[in-house]
């Protein structure tokens, strides 16, 4: 199972849009591909609803997309502690991760994904190499949620082929 994770939880956000392309092309050649918004979701504490988020997106997922904003040169507090209040070891451990940045200014969210990675090999989870840094992301897509330009297209078709491979 693939797990896909919009890491914010602000309503109609871009992330949740790059997400659902992530979703079309991943659905499109492998099974088992679930999308996680964190919008409406409570994960600031370890209770009835982070357990089902947990029983149902996390321990049974191999792989992980993490889509993910620069929020003050890092990613949302949201994801982290979804992150802080998840049972580390069964979600976790020994898992694959791919980490998608995206961000209005014009490093992609480099930072984040940086931090992150660190996060992720704390807690054991392997990481693919190929990380997408989407910049000015008011200019990559359209406001039907599709991509513009075809180059940002290949380097994420790029992305999902490597992740399938990992």
């Amino acid at each position: 199972m693939i797990t896909i994770i919009s890491g914010t939880n602000r309503p109609d956000s871009m992330t949740l849009r790059i997400a659902k392309i992530y979703y079309k092309l991943l659905s499109a050649r492998a099974e088992d591909v679930h999308l996680l918004s964190l919008e409406n979701k409570q994960v600031w504490e370890r209770g009835p609803a982070m357990l089902a988020l947990e029983k149902q997106y996390l321990i049974p997922a191999q792989k992980f997309v993490f889509i993910m904003p620069e929020y003050n040169a890092s990613f949302p507090g949201i994801l982290k502690l979804m992150i802080d209040n998840s049972d580390i070891k069964k979600c976790w451990w020994y898992k694959k991760a791919m980490l998608v940045g995206l961000s209005d200014g014009r490093a992609g969210n480099l930072r984040g994904l940086e931090h992150m990675t660190a996060i992720l090999h704390y807690m054991k989870v392997h990481v693919l190499y190929n990380k997408v840094l989407l910049s000015r992301i008011n200019e990559e897509i359209d406001s039907m949620g599709e991509l513009i330009k075809p180059e940002t297209e290949r380097l994420i078709n790029e992305q999902v082929e490597d992740f399938l491979k990992f």
